[in-house]
């Protein structure tokens, strides 16, 4: 019997089973990472998280921020000094925060800004109206380095004071040092974290004490890839990469990775049962598994460049970074990882090691777990697509909590040092409550712009600063507090009285005007990105499926399955977790995962079922692809949940926010919308699902026979 001769209809495996193609594959795969490999340990080099590379290109608080870096002795870091006692300020006090700041401005000079009144004039210290605080402003020229290594000398050099005298070094260089001390060494967390997530479910997945190495070898080639990869485009095309994005990078390689091998070891598996040589085994499983994967890869690949058009640096830069991620995961995992199992033959899945039989039809036959539950929805499709739309409803009900946008202050899971100083310094100083705004204007025009802004409603002070460069600079500080509606206002209002100053030129940056351009501009993104990437989607999916009926209806399942993983996540973020808002760019990320990467599980599903009505009929089509593909769908989705969860793990309530988000999301859409609602919807509507393909159209009856319905209808010949 010739066991690997070529099915009816198929055609033989060709070339591509010579017992010298696996050695070829690892052989080019070991070059390119011998090429690769040392590129891959640069990406940190040029991995960036100041704020003009990852501010909206287009704003103005972008431009201020570029032309502050540009002027001599590059832009400074405004730190504020508060100090504070309980019992009220003593004198001994009072003489420490003066010997404090006398020593810290001769050791940063040349420039100290100071809130003191109507001009530079004042004292650099100032006392609150309570008497029991004391603050000075130290702007600090980043000639003298990053906010993250100065705030901490900062800190140390004020530790001598008097006992119960309390200090918080805060500010917006403060609040960066802060965060960029978090994100150092984010990379290598996530890197570790993810490859210990993903071995866990693997062995557990296989139970097999060498198989779960595999995959993780390729994802893990595949990660190195992807990251050289991003280094040359930064260097090629000067597209930005901040810490945000290379973890994501991470975390999207293993998780489609670890997808992709998901679902070719289950057809390999199923290949292995029908062809005794594993080579021509793994061809018949690369035939049927890599036109779903290619479709997957593609469709997140498009979708994630879409980001193209944002206008937010990050989210820009996220486009091509995610695009080249994903591609590097689809080549290993249908190169590499096929070539690593072909070798290592039938004895890699022991203990249970899938046998050659010609019985193995009678065996697939006998139903499953994913076979009942595709019984019982044929049986009750109405109550199935019913309940799982109220499922999905009753979660989009958390919607109405609290989605408005989280203050910079708030984006840390347990507040540091800098922000508890910005609410001792509301507390003690309400007229410096906001963060301090810097216009840059054109030095004849100085005076008449601070006149201007001095008269603005929502302005505390204006302090006149240094003119180098061709401009002049003016520290405003308004009086409500940091990232608020009415701080947003006052620094509108800012705006327009000084663009009215015909030739100042000036233009109003600084942290509250920066974080208002990068709302501004989400908003903005977010309308032309997300219809976008749903046209994308859309073609994809026809182009797959060759049909209209059937992408619109998955695209429908998954943007309901979105609002739903969004509510709910909104419920948990409001009442449970306790966060005072959503992040600005987790709609987007968001949205762009779960459609691109929800969309997924109804590839795969689809794409069998296609295959298998061409053979059996819509109904039975979609039966037995259901039961063909639940298990390894759903292995696959609780990988891709579990490596975003990852995220979770991490101090900043922004990438909690989008870890959870999307790993609900992938669980919602692998266990409910595509194993119910899909499932149910296709029984309901039929073969017409398939619409316009020759699929939708009822075959003929024998003769003498009435015409069939869809539950009838025969096996369609291709």
């Amino acid at each position: 019997m010739a066991v690997d001769a070529a099915p009816s209809g198929e055609a033989p495996p060709g070339r591509l089973a010579g017992r010298w193609v696996p050695w070829l594959v690892i052989g080019l795969w070991v070059a390119l990472a011998v090429v690769m490999g040392p590129l891959s340990g640069n990406l940190s080099s040029v991995t960036t998280d100041r704020a003009a590379d990852t501010l909206p290109a287009g704003a103005e608080s972008t431009e201020v921020a570029v032309l502050e870096d540009s002027r001599p002795g590059g832009g400074d870091n405004t730190f504020v000094f508060v100090y504070h006692r309980a019992g009220g300020v003593t004198d001994a006090d009072r003489a420490t925060v003066e010997r404090h700041y006398n020593t810290l401005a001769k050791q940063y000079p040349p420039k100290v800004v100071t809130p003191a009144g109507e001009d530079d004039e004042g004292p650099e210290t100032r006392l609150s109206t309570d008497g029991k605080a004391m603050m000075f402003t130290l702007d600090v020229s980043a000639a003298y380095g990053a906010p993250e290594t100065i705030v901490g000398p900062l800190r140390d050099a004020a530790k001598d004071r008097p006992a119960g005298l309390e200090l918080d070094v805060t500010g917006p260089a403060a609040v960066d040092g802060d965060l960029d001390a978090i994100y150092d060494g984010i990379d290598l967390a996530v890197f570790l974290t993810t490859v210990l997530v993903v071995t866990l479910l693997l062995i557990f997945t296989y139970r097999s004490p060498v198989l779960w190495l595999i995959p993780l070898v390729a994802v893990g080639a595949a990660a190195v890839t992807a990251m050289a990869t991003v280094y040359l485009l930064v260097k090629g095309f000067g597209i930005v990469v901040n810490s945000q994005n290379s973890a994501l990078l991470t975390i999207l390689v293993f998780g489609v990775g670890t997808d992709y091998a998901l679902l070719l070891i289950a057809r390999y598996r199923e290949a292995l049962h029908h062809h005794e040589n594993v080579r021509v085994a793994m061809v018949r499983a690369l035939r049927g598994a890599a036109p779903a994967i290619v479709a997957s890869a593609a469709t997140v690949i498009a979708g994630l460049l879409c980001l193209l058009v944002a206008d937010l640096n990050s989210t820009n830069g996220l486009g091509p970074i995610g695009a080249a991620g994903i591609l590097c995961a689809l080549v290993a995992m249908l190169t590499l990882f096929p070539a690593i199992l072909v070798l290592l033959g039938r004895r890699i899945f022991w203990p249970a090691i899938p046998r050659f039989s010609t019985a193995v039809t009678a065996v697939e036959e006998k139903p499953g777990l994913w076979g009942r539950l595709g019984a019982a929805i044929s049986r009750r499709r109405w109550v199935a697509t019913l309940s799982s739309l109220g499922v999905l409803g009753v979660l989009t009900i958390g919607l109405a909590g609290n989605t408005g946008a989280l203050r910079m202050q708030d984006q840390f899971l347990s507040a540091p040092e800098s922000v508890t100083g910005f609410t001792v310094l509301r507390q003690h100083f309400p007229e410096l409550g906001g963060q301090p705004m810097t216009i840059l204007t054109r030095p004849a025009y100085q005076e008449r712009v601070l006149d201007v802004v001095k008269g603005t409603p929502g302005v505390a002070e204006a302090v006149p600063g240094q003119t180098s460069g061709g401009w002049a600079d003016i520290s405003v500080f308004p009086k409500d507090a940091p990232d608020t509606v009415a701080e947003y206002d006052t620094i509108k209002r800012v705006r327009t009285a000084v663009h009215a100053v015909s030739g100042a030129e000036a233009i109003v940056g600084g942290p509250s005007a920066e974080n208002l351009d990068t709302e501004v501009t989400t908003s903005r993104d977010e309308k032309l990105v997300i219809p976008l990437v749903l046209i994308v989607v859309l073609l994809v999916l026809g182009l797959l499926l060759r049909a209209i009926v059937a992408p619109l209806i998955l695209m429908a399942t998954v943007i309901v399955s979105f609002a739903a993983a969004f509510g709910g996540s909104v419920f948990v973020f409001d009442t449970i977790l306790g966060f005072k808002g959503v992040d600005y760019s987790v709609p987007l990320l968001a949205f762009l995962f779960l459609v691109a990467l929800g969309v997924d599980y109804n590839i795969f599903l689809a794409s069998r079922a296609r295959e298998e009505t061409v053979r059996l009929g819509t109904r039975e089509g979609m039966l037995k692809a259901l039961s063909a593909t639940g298990g390894v769908i759903t292995s696959a989705g609780l990988v891709l949940a579990a490596t975003f969860a990852v995220l979770t793990t991490l101090p900043m309530v922004m990438l909690v926010e989008v870890g959870f988000l999307v790993a609900f999301g992938v669980l919602l859409d692998a266990l409910l919308v595509r194993s119910v609602l899909v499932p149910a919807l296709t029984l309901l509507i039929g073969r017409r699902i398939w619409w316009p393909s020759r699929l939708s159209r009822p075959a003929e009856p024998p003769d003498g026979q009435r015409p069939l319905v869809d539950d009838e209808e025969p096996a369609l010949q291709r």
